[in-house]
């Protein structure tokens, strides 16, 4: 059965006229579901939730849900536009791929998050192939970041090859029918050698990452580079208080301990026999030293930069949504 999706009722926004965003409650933001389907289950969502996120199907039905059909929404109007628009030029009108960002802090969700979204948009006819591309993937190896200087600040955004990650995004974006990314691996800490993940000109392309909100660098003559969200259609940003980020932090480094850093061939392995008072202390002194500087500079920054933020509470459940008037 096709799915549709109705507008309904406009809710009461909390925002004034003179904000570039409208903005929602935890309320007013679930009415905007109320035709919309909620194809997913509980097994659907424990598969999907990051570690130390306590998402379920209830949080999934009052902010996912209605994501899901606003984003059909702006796809669907998205295509519109692009083939009147070929239409107008004589051009010949082809599929384009819809790119959506995600962007937010470690440990805050947003992996969670984009890949939600990707199962929840494959569920709509109008969009049944949807990829994911972290940009872990797009982080320069191990040795090339330890010859640069460069290991203590893997997340930073130097520690990105922005030039391939641009050329993938640039080359889906155009409709290419397959374009490979980088693997990269959470255990070894590393990209795979060899290793790729392939995109076969989906319908919507997600890519989530710390820094994928950054805009374009002003080049060696002065003029302005491309970005990567030069490309995205939709962007998102998934927020919190930072002193909550950084206890979600703690307690996820304190579950890896007898998860990834126990395999024998993990970066981390020194880490996993560390016990609680320890693992506190060492993960701790890794936020403050790498995870909270590159948030404060560089990942903070770009939130005014998304269609939509999302913002989190304490318990991870969201309570206020910020959308960009169109």
């Amino acid at each position: 059965m096709r799915q549709t999706w109705c507008v309904p009722a406009f809710p009461r926004a909390l925002t004034t006229a003179a904000s570039p965003f409208v903005e929602f409650d935890r309320d007013a933001w679930s009415r905007l579901a109320a035709s919309t389907p909620l194809p997913l289950t509980d097994a659907d969502v424990v598969n999907l939730r990051g570690m130390g996120d306590p998402l379920d199907l209830a949080e999934v039905d009052v902010v996912y849900r209605p994501l899901s059909g606003l984003l059909q929404l702006y796809a669907a109007a998205t295509r519109a536009l692009h083939q009147a628009t070929s239409t107008f030029l004589g051009e010949r009108a082809t599929r384009t791929p819809y790119v959506i960002g995600v962007a937010g802090s470690v440990a805050v969700g947003k992996s969670s998050t984009a890949r939600l979204l990707r199962e929840l948009l494959r569920r709509w006819p109008q969009t049944p192939r949807v990829e994911l591309i972290t940009t872990d993937g797009f982080l320069y190896p191990n040795a090339e970041l330890e010859r640069r200087g460069l290991l203590e600040r893997k997340g930073f955004p130097e520690s990105y090859d922005r030039r391939a990650l641009l050329r993938f995004v640039s080359e889906v974006k155009a409709g290419a029918p397959e374009v490979a990314a980088p693997l990269y691996d959470h255990v070894t800490y590393d990209i795979v050698p060899g290793g790729s993940q392939s995109v076969h000109h989906p319908d919507v392309l997600i890519v989530e990452g710390l820094n994928v909100l950054q805009p374009a660098r002003a080049t060696a003559n002065g003029t302005s580079s491309l970005a990567v969200s030069d490309f995205f259609d939709f962007s998102i940003y998934v927020d919190a208080r930072s002193a909550d980020v950084k206890r979600w932090y703690v307690e996820r480094f304190l579950g890896l301990r007898r998860t990834a850093f126990s395999a024998p061939d993990s970066y981390f392995r020194k880490y996993a026999d560390l016990d609680d008072v320890a693992a506190v202390a060492k993960a701790g002194e890794i936020w403050d030293a790498i995870n909270a500087p590159n948030l404060a500079q560089n990942i903070l920054p770009t939130r005014g930069r998304a269609t939509l933020v999302l913002t989190k509470s304490g318990d991870h459940s969201m309570h206020r949504m910020r959308l960009r008037k169109l």
